[in-house]
């Protein structure tokens, strides 16, 4: 079968020759591909998704062949949990207690210690389970060692859980802990717990099985003195740094040793320091012998513990004899009966097992937690433990032994038995578990065969229910297959696969995913389902349940005809584009449509995008309706200049049209039609549509705001043009003459004052003087007049000679300014709603006034020359603070001098004459702010006899071309100039002869003056 992206072409190459209204129900089949061949078993290798018919792959292949019984269930044999016959039991490795497994099987096959913890006496044990039948939980050291080797002796199971033992103990099962400390920390702590038995045959137990005697002797060099002092061992540490066997290990830790320098001996003969011998001397050996092979030792060049990895030969059978000191009617044949093995490189990791002699038959055991390994011929054998010790490049080739003798570079710990008589009397090595520790293990055992019984259940069950699932496959995959002509059903392929696979439960049938926001399926969902037999769908329904069923109704034909209409769009898009393209630069004739110009620019890419958008919406995922938004990419969250929708770009905040001419462009109606194909969703605005009044009122509004600002700013201009221009300033080093007071005022509110009086529109007027910082929390003034002459610090950094004001200067800012600003903004609205006023009509011939201009008005339009040419000079060092405002209640500082007073000019600002001088060629007009564009097109008509449709007029550089708007809305107060471009003169006399009659429907007409 062909891949699924060819099929899904296949399925939707009649788009090209059909149109969406010509849809038929045989274009709708090969939409959902219902005829697609089956695909036969063997020709695929997976299932076809983009076929409805393919049946192959699913899961199938498992149920149609004979099946093994154990493919029906995942449980093990739980026989493989149950203990051999002639066997130990394992201990459970609860992480990192590997350590603590390998002693426990020592301790455990000592059987002298095994029978003497069974005989302890546990009271509360036996009160329990005798009189009250309750469980037993062990608590002390000594409960858990007794129930932990009943387990190890009588248990059914292969291996036993140690893990209320380590507990006990505090041990970290994350952490592998010193074996070596651990040997001797247990058995302390097991000597300690002993030793509170009643029994005085158990209180030293430990003793009698693991501690020997030694003495440290020391003579004197000087007097010959000798010196003992006595000493138990446990254990043996010998070193094995430069040895290769354990003779010469021993007999190191027997050397003599040399006492002198700075640790000579003092000699309580000599009564003085004195050079010296010290030796060990053995006295007495223990049944059991322990020899730690010290391994790990400490790195002084690291600073941390370090494994040797030193080949040590040791024999089977031990003789300490040559060792002793005296009592030579004492054993000193030992036999090996344990080796605890470290496998690793590193001191802090690896893994330890142990090989352990079964006192009972000669037979040796590898012990590695739950596995245990039976040695063959009753010899040790160390196997594969030797050969990982160390790293390819420092392996050193293992040395030869001689008959009788082991070599290891892992053992890390020698256990030796004395030699005992062999004798036929079984009953010393046979070790009787006491009888409240076999019914503690009996229990144990019943709840192992009751998990058992339970396991064998559920393996019988899943079999029966496999084998009754496979009968129902069988059966069932036979029918699923569709028949040409016949009804069918759409079942979904996931559901399918869950049904065909054991190891999930099967669920109700679930079509709800599939269908679109009509309720049938969905087109793209076509590959995600199987088409089946009327037959097959109802036994699954009738078995599982479900739905909603979809069957040969249920396909849709909306869904393909909007899936139609994008395709068909997105193979046209490239020659509409070619031919919208001409169309724009073709001459508007008759009704037009307003058209974005960014909307314009970019139509084509977001016809693409809109095109992929609903072909998305008509695509189902996840249960998303048909018309909900598809995500957007997140590249484009957060560019305000990406489009989203066509024609947005002229839609303001209001929803209405924007008012900003320069943003749109007029297209015809052809164009408009084959963009609304593409967007039959954006916004259309006719040419007639009128523009959003809220966005003239506010643009009104902003612009009154503005000649508010450059009146007032121009008025207080006027009025402190000395410190605008920073001329005539004060001085503090030389009082002027003529006056007795000087106001002084922080430096930045001078700099931001003139920044408002250059840019007015820019900037926000400055409210407060801010002189608060100048008075101490009293309310007085902080300096006095010497410390401002002789430069304090502060004042000079905060203010300076330019903030000083004369009193007339000081009057005018001690002004209310938004007094001032209110009447400047009344005095602005009067100018916009006046009645009976003049304003003068300019004529252009070729962008050129008719006549040389005279001087410019004091109009307040006509201010920003002025404020563009004050931008440019600062003063020397100018920054920008950050200036808050305060109150305007803030008053300035008076200065007082004690200097004669002088005259002083008066400084006042130049008067200017607001009176327009009329130029040649120019014309008054009588009007008011209610007067329409159109009415003022008929006044200059009459006075300039050119007709409106050729007048040109403009103010300020803006255009004036909305007839219907008013003078005041336009901008247009008392004495404004309107400059009129007459285009050529028309032929058509009847249309001034019909505007000269009235036939505009003016009924009054204001009067000219000329």
């Amino acid at each position: 079968m062909a891949p699924r992206i060819q099929l899904e072409k296949a399925a939707w190459r009649w788009v090209e020759t059909v149109k969406p209204e010509e849809i038929k129900q045989e274009h709708i089949e090969l939409a959902y591909r219902i005829n697609l061949p089956a695909c036969k078993r063997g020709a695929c290798r997976r299932n076809c998704k983009g076929n409805p018919n393919c049946l192959v792959g699913i899961g199938e292949q498992a149920w149609l062949g004979e099946i093994d019984e154990n493919a029906f269930h995942n449980i093990d044999d739980p026989n493989s949990e149950r203990r051999d016959k002639n066997t130990f039991v394992g201990l459970t490795n609860l992480g990192a207690t590997c350590y603590v497994n390998t002693f426990l099987q020592v301790w455990f096959h000592n059987l002298e210690l095994r029978r003497s913890l069974y005989q302890c006496h546990n009271s509360r044990l036996c009160f329990l389970f005798v009189f009250l039948f309750l469980d037993y939980e062990p608590q002390c050291i000594c409960e858990h060692l007794q129930y932990l080797f009943a387990l190890l002796q009588n248990s059914n199971r292969k291996y036993i859980d140690p893990s209320g033992l380590v507990k006990a103990l505090g041990l970290d099962t994350g952490q592998q802990q010193d074996a070596q400390e651990f040997s001797k920390l247990f058995l302390s702590l097991l000597e300690d717990t002993l030793s509170k038995q009643k029994d005085p045959n158990l209180q030293n137990v430990i003793q009698q099985q693991f501690c020997g005697q030694f003495s440290y002797v020391t003579v004197c060099n000087q007097c010959g003195r000798s010196s003992a002092l006595p000493s138990r061992f446990y254990e043996l540490e010998l070193n094995i740094q430069g040895h290769k066997n354990l003779t010469e290990c021993v007999t190191e830790f027997l050397k003599e040793e040399k006492l002198d320098g700075e640790n000579r001996y003092f000699c309580e003969t000599c009564q003085s320091k004195q050079n010296a011998t010290r030796r060990i001397k053995l006295h007495s050996l223990p049944p059991t012998l322990n020899l730690q092979l010290m391994r790990f030792v400490f790195d002084r060049q690291t600073g941390h513990k370090k494994k040797l990895n030193t080949f040590i030969s040791f024999p089977e059978q031990l003789d300490m004899g040559p060792f002793l000191e005296g009592k030579q009617d004492q054993k000193c044949v030992y036999e090996l009966s344990a080796v605890l093995i470290h496998r690793g490189i590193s001191a802090y990791s690896g893994h330890y097992i142990a090989h352990v002699k079964d006192a009972r038959t000669g037979d040796w055991y590898k012990f590695n937690d739950e596995e245990i390994e039976k040695m063959e011929g009753k010899k040790l054998q160390l196997g594969i433990e030797e050969d990982i010790a160390e790293t390819v490049k420092s392996q050193t080739r293992k040395p030869k032994c001689s008959k009788g003798y082991h070599c290891s570079r892992n053992a890390y710990m020698l256990v030796y038995k004395v030699q005992e008589v062999e004798s036929s009397d079984s009953s010393r090595t046979n070790v009787e578990v006491p009888a409240f520790l076999r019914r503690l293990v009996d229990q144990d055992n019943h709840k192992f065969e009751e998990w058992c019984s339970e396991m064998a259940d559920m393996r019988k069950q899943s079999v029966d229910k496999g084998k009754a699932k496979h009968e129902e496959v069988k059966e069932l995959y036979e029918l699923l297959p569709a028949k040409d002509g016949e009804p069918y059903e759409f079942i979904p392929l996931d559901w399918l696969k869950r049904w065909l696979d054991d190891s999930t439960a099967t669920k109700e049938i679930d079509n709800s995913l599939f269908m679109c926001s009509h309720g049938k399926l969905h087109p793209d969902k076509v590959g995600e389902s199987k088409r089946v037999s009327l037959q097959a769908a109802e036994l699954l329904y009738e078995h599982y349940g479900g739905g909603p069923r979809l069957n040969n109704t249920s396909l849709c034909s909306v869904c393909v005809g909007q899936r139609c209409r994008v395709l068909r769009l997105k193979n046209q898009l490239n020659e509409d584009y070619k031919e919208v393209s001409n169309l724009v630069k073709r001459t508007l004739s008759g009704e037009g449509y307003w058209v974005g110009k960014a909307s314009l620019r970019s139509w084509r890419q977001l016809a693409l995008e809109q095109l992929e958008e609903d072909e998305h919406e008509t695509q189902h995922s996840n249960g998303q309706t048909n018309g909900q938004a598809p995500h957007t990419n997140s590249s484009k969250e957060g560019n305000e200049d990406e489009m989203k929708t066509f024609n947005e770009d002229i839609v303001c905040s209001h929803g209405g049209l924007s008012i900003l001419e320069t943003e749109r462009k007029l297209v015809s109606s052809e164009v408009w039609t084959k963009l609304r194909a593409y967007f039959p969703k954006a916004p259309e605005f006719t040419q007639n549509q009128e523009l959003c009044q809220q966005c003239l009122t506010l643009e009104q509004e902003e612009k009154d705001n503005e000649a508010v600002s450059k009146m007032m700013a121009l008025d207080q201009k006027n009025q402190l043009l000395n410190l605008f221009h920073e001329k005539n300033r004060p001085t503090l080093a030389k009082w002027p003459q003529g006056t007795d007071v000087l106001y002084i005022v922080p430096l930045f509110f001078v700099d931001e004052w003139r920044k408002f009086i250059r840019r007015p529109t820019k900037t926000s007027p400055v409210s407060s003087v801010g002189n608060t910082l100048l008075l101490c929390p009293h309310g007085g003034f902080m300096f006095t007049y010497d410390s401002l002459i002789n430069g304090d610090f502060f004042i000079n950094t905060i203010y300076c000679v330019d903030s000083l004001l004369w009193p007339s200067e000081w009057d005018v800012i001690n002004l209310c300014w938004e007094c001032r600003e209110s009447f400047l903004f009344q005095q602005q609205r009067d100018l916009r709603e006046y009645t009976q006023a003049t304003i003068y009509i300019r004529k252009v011939i070729e962008d050129k006034v008719m006549v040389k201009e005279g001087a410019p008005e004091m109009n307040v339009s006509s201010s920003e020359a002025e404020e563009e040419r004050e931008e440019h000079p600062k003063m020397d060092g100018e920054k920008d603070p950050d200036f808050s405002q305060v109150s305007p209640s803030c008053g300035g500082t008076k200065l007082q001098s004690a200097a004669s007073v002088t005259n002083v000019t008066k400084v006042d600002g130049i008067r200017r004459s607001t009176r327009h001088r009329k130029l040649r060629g120019e014309k008054a007009l009588i009007v008011s702010a209610n007067q329409t564009l159109k009415e003022l097109k008929i006044q200059i008509m009459h006075a300039f006899s050119v007709a409106p449709f050729d007048q040109n007029l403009s103010i300020n550089g803006k255009n004036l071309t909305d007839d219907s708007a008013t003078l005041g809305s336009l901008g247009v107060i008392p004495e404004s100039i309107i400059c009129l471009k007459a285009d050529e003169p028309i032929a058509d006399y009847a249309a001034m002869d019909d505007v000269y009659q009235g036939k505009w429907h003016y009924n009054q007409l204001p009067h000219t003056v000329v």
